[in-house]
């Protein structure tokens, strides 16, 4: 099963487009998992053993800072809607809501000058500062701020870190005890090569995240395989966490299109990718290399984890692949 996409992932290791890949399919109870190529290129070529953490990057958003928002929303503590300067009330502008973050269609324009190279306070203060464009509500435009924000307002419920409250309130109860913000370098799967900060291994790469660090709730954490196949079963409803993270109704739930004109494909916090029969599948993907795709429906899932960005950022092959991958996984799934 999934060989034109097992084929796929494979030649991106064999084309030279990644340096190694880490991939699952889970089709109902089964799981299929292959570790494949090298953990690093330069300055030594490392080869991958398995139980490597990578730097996950935007899929922080979704397995951590969208499901503390979930879980806030169902116990009541706040609603999807509400404006954002409800909980931020430095935040400049009524119109936004919580929706608008989590759907990437609050519109926040505006420059920020040096803004990979500011304090946090004042990376913050300029966030808080941006205002919505015309297109408000009505248009998906995919960015950092807004998860950034919802990592604010989680810190205003929680009064500590956001990147403490995922770690309490999602890794620990599904028990991803590898999965961590603060990681063992010799442990992690090296990024890019820059010439600001030479290799990067067991530290962030996002900027942003890399500045603001545990008050980060964009980016920042750092799990292996085997922990996004646990969330990934959980999400299929085919795993119990500890104690309560959010229900089964509210996870079911994230399965349709959530923006505010409902008509723009995206779910909270999550992409949304069609099958043939027109099944929403939740996507999500992380810009070292990483992505995942999850069809509870059909109880499917594919978990791809690689480091795309080493020893160099621009790695444009990758994108156009990671397309065609997808596609023909959602193809297959169907047949």
């Amino acid at each position: 099963m999934y060989e034109q996409t097992k084929k796929e992932l494979d030649s991106l290791v064999t084309k030279g487009i990644v340096p190694g890949i880490s991939y699952a399919f889970i089709t109902h109870d089964q799981v299929e998992k292959k570790i494949f190529g090298q953990k690093q290129l330069v300055p030594v070529k490392k080869p991958l053993v398995g139980g490597e953490l990578y730097d996950l990057a935007s899929l922080t958003k979704v397995i951590g800072t969208t499901t503390v928002i979930l879980k806030l929303a169902e116990q009541g503590k706040l609603a999807i809607d509400d404006p954002v300067q409800k909980y931020l009330i430095r935040f400049t502008d009524q119109r936004v809501t919580l929706r608008h973050l989590l759907t990437h269609t609050s519109a926040l324009s505006g420059y920020i000058k040096d803004r990979d190279h500011l304090p946090p306070k004042e990376l913050l203060t300029a966030l808080y500062t941006l205002r919505p464009k015309a297109w408000l509500g009505k248009k998906v435009v995919y960015a950092d701020i807004g998860l950034i924000l919802l990592g604010e307002v989680i810190e205003v419920f929680y009064g500590r870190p956001v990147q403490e409250v995922i770690a309490s309130e999602v890794l620990a109860p599904l028990q991803m005890n590898e999965s961590t913000f603060t990681p063992e370098k010799d442990r992690c799967v090296p990024t890019e090569i820059t010439a600001e900060r030479g290799l990067i291994q067991g530290e962030v790469h996002d900027p942003k995240a890399y500045i603001l660090g545990k008050h980060c709730g964009s980016a920042g954490l750092f799990a292996p395989l085997d922990d996004l196949i646990i969330f990934a079963q959980w999400l299929l409803g085919k795993r119990r966490p500890l104690r309560p993270i959010v229900t089964d109704k509210t996870l079911t739930m994230l399965f349709r299109d959530h923006t505010p004109t409902r008509k723009l494909g995206r779910s909270l916090g999550w992409d949304l990718r069609y099958d043939p029969k027109g099944q929403a599948c939740l996507y999500h993907t992380g810009f070292t290399g990483t992505f995942i795709v999850i069809d509870r429906k059909n109880q499917t899932a594919l978990i791809v984890l690689s480091n795309r960005i080493h020893p160099s950022a621009d790695n444009e092959p990758f994108l156009k692949w990671r397309d065609v991958i997808v596609s023909d996984y959602l193809r297959e799934k169907e047949s």
